[in-house]
């Protein structure tokens, strides 16, 4: 089926002709939340394209490295990877599929509409961060799955998606082993954006925004000590120990 497009100040959608109205009501969303980010972020990039896909196998074929983070997460989390992105394109499903891939669990289509802000999210902290990617290719991934904690998290912050990840969340806990603090990448869809709220909770939307544009300096559970250390100010053993507390209300509320 041919594509379409539909073009808004900041965005071109590629789409199918049936998801016309869709694509303008994802441009309009996304519109509004560059303009959220550009109060917050130095670089807010235009001139992206969002390519809005009917069905999950489709996405998975204009972005293999999908499969590969998809593999790479808890089981309780994979649902929720229904988007890609590059420097210049957000792959997305379209609102219909979105819809069909949601679990009955409460908050889970609430989140998975969030996807396309989700998507962009990931372009303007890549923007603003350049250890992290955007752009991909081995060395790419490979900073991806290492501090997949800060990049998800990040983007589930943003987008606004963790606080309809609570029933996921719980799911994670009552099936998993304890989760690493930082999370570990199997679990950053869910978890990463617990740790921005708890930072929010703690001091401000600003130190969100340092925590999404602090440097990953180094590949180690060291490294990624010293980025919540200084986000949060403190001994990233006393942030964890606060962290599975509030995961704990988190989940349970």
């Amino acid at each position: 089926m041919p594509w379409v497009e539909t073009e808004s100040l900041s965005f071109t959608a590629r789409h199918e002709a049936e998801d016309g109205e869709a694509a303008t009501a994802i441009l309009d969303e996304l519109e509004d939340f560059r303009g959220e980010l550009g109060d917050r972020f130095e670089h807010v990039p235009g001139q992206v394209t969002v390519i809005i896909h009917s069905h999950p196998v489709l996405l998975g074929f204009a972005h293999p490295w999908l499969a590969i983070a998809w593999a790479a997460s808890a089981p309780a989390g994979r649902r929720y990877f229904a988007g890609w992105y590059s420097s210049k394109e957000i792959h997305v499903l379209s609102p219909a599929a979105l819809e069909r891939r949601a679990s009955k669990v409460p908050g889970s289509a609430e989140a998975l509409e969030l996807t396309p802000l989700h998507e962009y999210a990931h372009v303007v902290v890549g923007a603003n961060n350049r250890t992290l990617p955007p752009p991909f290719a081995v060395r790419g991934l490979r900073r991806y799955l290492r501090f997949a904690w800060l990049t998800e998290g990040a983007a589930t912050h943003f987008a606004g998606q963790t606080g309809h990840l609570r029933g996921a969340i719980a799911r994670r806990l009552r099936e998993g082993d304890t989760p690493a603090f930082p999370p570990a990448a199997r679990d950053a869809p869910l978890l990463g954006g617990t740790v921005f709220s708890l930072l929010a909770e703690e001091q401000d939307e600003r130190a969100c925004v340092a925590l999404a544009t602090s440097s990953a300096v180094g590949s180690d559970a060291a490294a990624a000590g010293a980025v919540v250390e200084r986000a949060f100010g403190r001994p990233a053993v006393t942030v964890a120990r606060d962290w599975r507390a509030y995961l704990g209300r988190f989940s349970s509320s």
